[in-house]
C-alpha cells in the first residue's frame, strides 16, 4: 500500500496531465521540455544541491540558461526496470498530448538507473509508435551503468555463497529482499526479456538482448572517477584502479556504455563523452 505510483512533478507536487492544468501550473512553459529522471533511491527532489548561495535547482538552473521548462519524473526504483520504462513511455505520450505549448523539443537528463529507464522508455515508445519519441533530441546519461554495477554481482556472488551451504542458507533469503530494480542493475537490463523467465537470484552469465542508443538522438554519456582520468590514447592496459572503482558505484567503462562486445558497445560518439574527476556517483 505504501508504493510509489510514477508520477511527473514540479516543485514536489504531481502534475495532472491535462491541458488546461499545466497551463495554470506552468504559466511560464516553452516549447521546450526538459525531463529530469532520479536512480535508484532516489526522488524528484534531489536534483538540488546546497552551496554557500543557498539551494540551487539544477532543472531550474538549465531552464533560466537554455529556455527549458522543467518536469522531474518520480517513480518507484524497486520495479523492474523495463516495467518502469513502458510506464514512463505512456507517461511521456500523456504529457506531450497535454502540453499548452507546441512542442519543439524534448530533452530527457537522466542520472544512474534512471538512464536504464530513459532507455528502455525510447524502446517501447518505438515498438508502441509512440509520436513523442520523434520529438526527442537529447538524451543525457549521468553515471549510467549500462552495463551494470559491481555492487549487485557481489550482491549476486553472496546470494550463491549463501545458498550453498544448509547452515547459511537461512540467510541467502535474507540477502534476496533485494528489489527487481535492484538485481537488474547486475548487467543493466532495460528490456522485458533480459529478466522474464529467469531466477533473478541464480547465479547467470550476461543473457541481456543487445539495445543500441536510440537512432537520430543526441546521446550524451558522463562518467566520473573517484581518482584521476585514466589514459584515453586507445592503447590497451590493464584495468586500473580508478577505472574499476569509477564513481565508487558504477566503472568507467560501464557509464561509458563501452563492452568488449561489439554489440553490445553503445559507441557514444567522442565528443559526447565526459569524465568527471574526484567526483562520486551522488
Amino acid at each position: 500500500p505504501l508504493a510509489i505510483h510514477m508520477s511527473l512533478r514540479h516543485e514536489g507536487q504531481s502534475l495532472l496531465l491535462d491541458r488546461a492544468a499545466l497551463a495554470q501550473r506552468l504559466p511560464d512553459a516553452t516549447g521546450k521540455i526538459l525531463v529530469l529522471v532520479h536512480g535508484l533511491c532516489m526522488n524528484d527532489l534531489q536534483w538540488r544541491a546546497e552551496d554557500a548561495a543557498g539551494s540551487q535547482d539544477y532543472g531550474r538552473q538549465l531552464a533560466h540558461e537554455f529556455g527549458y521548462t522543467p518536469v522531474y519524473l518520480h517513480y518507484n526504483t524497486g520495479l523492474h526496470t523495463s516495467v518502469n520504462g513502458g510506464q514512463f513511455a505512456a507517461l511521456l505520450e500523456q504529457l506531450l498530448q497535454a502540453w499548452p505549448q507546441e512542442v519543439q523539443a524534448l530533452s530527457l537528463l537522466t542520472h544512474s538507473m534512471g538512464g536504464l529507464v530513459a532507455r528502455s522508455a525510447c524502446h517501447s515508445a518505438a515498438a508502441g509508435g509512440l509520436p513523442w519519441l520523434g520529438r526527442l533530441k537529447h538524451l543525457v546519461f549521468l553515471g549510467t551503468p549500462h552495463h551494470g554495477a559491481p555492487l549487485e554481482k557481489v550482491g549476486n556472488w553472496v546470494d550463491t555463497v549463501l545458498g550453498s551451504n544448509p547452515v547459511t542458507r537461512p540467510f541467502a533469503r535474507i540477502a534476496q529482499i533485494r528489489s527487481a530494480g535492484i538485481t537488474d542493475l547486475r548487467y543493466g537490463h532495460v528490456l522485458p526479456a533480459d529478466w522474464q523467465g529467469a531466477d533473478r537470484f541464480a547465479a547467470a552469465p550476461d543473457t541481456r538482448e543487445p539495445l543500441p542508443l536510440p537512432p537520430g538522438i543526441a546521446c550524451f554519456a558522463v562518467a566520473a572517477t573517484l581518482g584521476a582520468v585514466p589514459a584515453t590514447d586507445g592503447t590497451a592496459h590493464a584495468p586500473r584502479l580508478e577505472e574499476v572503482l569509477g564513481d565508487g558505484l558504477v566503472p568507467l567503462s560501464s557509464a561509458l556504455g563501452q563492452h568488449a562486445d561489439p554489440a553490445r558497445d553503445l559507441a557514444f560518439l567522442p565528443d559526447r563523452q565526459w569524465i568527471a574527476v574526484e567526483t562520486g556517483h551522488i
